[in-house]
């Protein structure tokens, strides 16, 4: 069995229903056929195909796939944290009901996490509970919400509030730091990405924000968890030789490791050992970031076929742990 916990869907918004947002900052979506163009105003922001929005062709690459169970998630771009709540809560809540539309095609393959406005969290956690009950698995939120990282005291109360109602949360990195010099070759995704996954990570082992959470929250991080696992020994080495490391963390940031989850969407055959040796493989689950051109292209060959891991440790992560975490 295989389920693709992280992918991306963008139902087919158009610009009039953008402009309820922000005419000119809202995302919609220009179709021709099976191409299209995410739209943010008037300008073109990436080129897409219909796997993004039509669900009989999402089923029919599910097949190619060999995939039995696919999450979709927001596009990022979706995620609206900027605008007023006034606003930004029927868009979610719009976004959300557009996302069910999608799964109703085939409801047993077919799951989708919901967004919410994070930027209000009464709100938010008002439409992550209407959500769940009206059939998403969970929320997909973005690291941070402007300047505020996991650790601020709004954003834990969100997390506590998904933990006491069994709401899963996968966190998305995006709105990239760049002061200007990450201006080609995608630089953008391909370095301040995973950083900012690492630091929505330890952002909340450092600050102590953990210590606050009931363990019973479900929490996954996209992308491998950024450079998290590869640089763990760099905390730990930290917070045993500075005091200002160990201010607000009680224990050795290694041993928070079993607080949260993370994808498999790392390419490689020894990332994917390492993050094993240090998550464990109970807390790495498939994730493809599908349908994307920098997700997996095989979705769940990297697992299936590499070449170390045992049999029961590909069976986890490529079902098993996703199964546990959304219930499916």
């Amino acid at each position: 069995m295989k389920i693709d916990i992280h992918s991306h869907f963008m139902p087919r918004i158009s610009q009039a229903e953008a402009a309820q947002l922000d005419p000119e900052r809202a995302p919609w979506l220009k179709t021709e056929g099976r191409s299209g163009q995410i739209m943010v105003g008037d300008k073109p922001f990436r080129p897409v195909n219909d796997l993004l929005w039509d669900a009989e062709q999402r089923l029919g690459y599910l097949d190619e796939q060999g995939l039995d169970v696919q999450v979709m998630c927001a596009t990022p771009v979706m995620f609206g944290y900027d605008q007023p709540v006034s606003r930004a809560m029927p868009w979610a809540r719009l976004m959300n009901d557009k996302a069910l539309e999608m799964t109703a095609t085939a409801p047993d393959r077919l799951k989708v996490l919901a967004q919410v406005p994070l930027q209000d969290i009464d709100a938010a956690c008002r439409e992550a509970s209407r959500a769940k009950k009206d059939g998403h698995l969970g929320v997909q939120i973005g690291n941070h919400v402007g300047p505020k990282d996991l650790d601020e005291e709004g954003l834990v109360t969100f997390l506590q509030h998904c933990a006491a109602e069994d709401i899963p949360l996968l966190v998305h990195p995006w709105d990239m730091m760049t002061d200007g010099r990450m201006k080609k070759w995608m630089l953008p995704w391909l370095v301040a990405m995973p950083a900012e996954t690492q630091l929505g990570i330890l952002s909340l082992i450092l600050s102590g924000a953990f210590e606050r959470i009931p363990t019973s929250l479900k929490l996954c991080f996209a992308h491998g968890g950024g450079g998290f696992a590869y640089l763990l020994g760099r905390a730990d080495n930290a917070w045993r030789h500075r005091d200002i490391v160990r201010e607000d963390c009680p224990s050795l940031p290694s041993s928070y490791v079993k607080r949260f989850y993370v994808d498999s969407a790392v390419f490689d055959d020894g990332a994917l050992s390492l993050l094993v040796d240090v998550m464990g493989s109970d807390r790495v689950m498939l994730g493809s970031d599908a349908p994307f051109p920098l997700g997996e292209q095989s979705i769940g060959a990297g697992v299936s076929e590499h070449p170390t891991l045992a049999a029961e440790d590909k069976s986890r992560i490529l079902a098993g742990n996703a199964r546990d975490f959304f219930g499916i």
